[in-house]
């Protein structure tokens, strides 16, 4: 018998997303009923300003509308709805002002997360569709518009840490130019580096046995590798890239100007700008964790914090 739905909203510096799923077995996966993504770039500006853009917020509002829409459809109850919000939320000092405009549509506070929480969200629902990995410990890295998390873990997560790095705060901070000039990649890779650096202090990248990434950075670009026309999920989810192919396809990415990256019709039109941000976070990451262990490829999953804020609506409700 098929349990009642549950709706999950991860809200981030650069995109809203609704999960509606149900499970129709205690045991069995959660079945998707509803998945969408909208692009509301909610963190415009905050890393520099430190508050939301009135317009920013309203766009994310209008998604959340449509949201409730859905939500309504399927008969979700109040109580089973959950909006985590991240990065941006975290940081801005006027969120109030946003977290009430959710509440009035939804009937439910929006939650502002903490990085650990958001990194051990993004593990669980990462590594419970993922088939196929080694035993041991698995490294899982979440890219986002404003912040970068990175928890290792094998069934659950053991190390966990979140990082100011992410694609919309890295574009805002140095890449300006298009294509971006070498002195600001190399202000750029200085950000990561430093922040890596306070990773490796909290996360023993030595006992990592796979790298698994997730998140639209991480989707995209593994979608480009595959040399997919446009964007297939069904591929992207578990596929197996080696480490010099997917730091090849960051480089191109980077290095390419927003005209040369919208020909891709895969790449989201609300990621061309900052698609390169996100890459070369990404390869820095890849080079990181290759060079403290023995690891050739990479993995990707569809399946993030939105599918571990599901899991968790659905294990509360028992």
């Amino acid at each position: 018998m098929s349990s009642a739905p549950v709706a999950a909203i991860d809200c981030g510096t650069n995109s809203i997303r609704l999960l509606i799923a149900r499970r129709d077995d205690p045991t069995a996966a959660p079945v998707d009923l509803e998945r969408h993504l909208e692009m509301v770039r909610l963190g415009l500006g905050v890393d520099r300003t430190g508050c939301f853009d009135p317009v920013a917020v309203e766009r994310t509002l209008d998604a959340a509308r449509r949201y409730a829409r859905l939500i309504e459809h399927h008969g979700v109850e109040v109580e089973d709805i959950r909006f985590a919000a991240t990065s941006a939320t975290r940081d801005a000092a006027n969120r109030e002002v946003f977290i009430e405009g959710i509440e009035q549509i939804l009937g439910v506070r929006p939650e502002v997360i903490s990085g650990p929480e958001e990194a051990e969200l993004s593990f669980r629902g990462a590594v419970s569709t993922l088939e196929g990995l080694p035993a041991g410990p698995r490294l899982v890295v979440d890219i986002g518009g404003g912040s970068t998390e990175l928890v290792l873990g094998e069934q659950t997560p053991s190390h966990a840490i979140s990082l100011d790095i992410g694609s919309v705060r890295l574009t805002e901070r140095h890449l300006a130019d298009d294509p971006p000039s070498l002195q600001q990649i190399t202000a750029a890779q200085a950000d990561i580096a430093q922040a890596l650096d306070r990773a490796e202090q909290d996360i023993p990248f030595e006992r990592t046995v796979a790298l698994v990434g997730v998140a639209g950075t991480v989707t995209t670009v593994t979608a480009v590798a595959l040399g997919l026309e446009e964007y297939q999920p069904d591929i992207t989810h578990g596929a197996e890239i080696t480490t010099a192919q997917m730091r090849e396809q960051c480089d191109r990415l980077l290095g390419a100007t927003r005209a040369e990256r919208s020909r891709h019709r895969l790449i989201h039109p609300g990621r061309i700008d900052v698609i390169g941000a996100g890459a070369l976070i990404w390869s820095q990451v890849i080079d990181r964790v290759a060079a403290a262990t023995s690891i050739t490829t990479v993995r990707t999953s569809e399946h993030d914090i939105l599918d571990g804020i599901a899991l968790d609506l659905l294990e509360r409700r028992g």
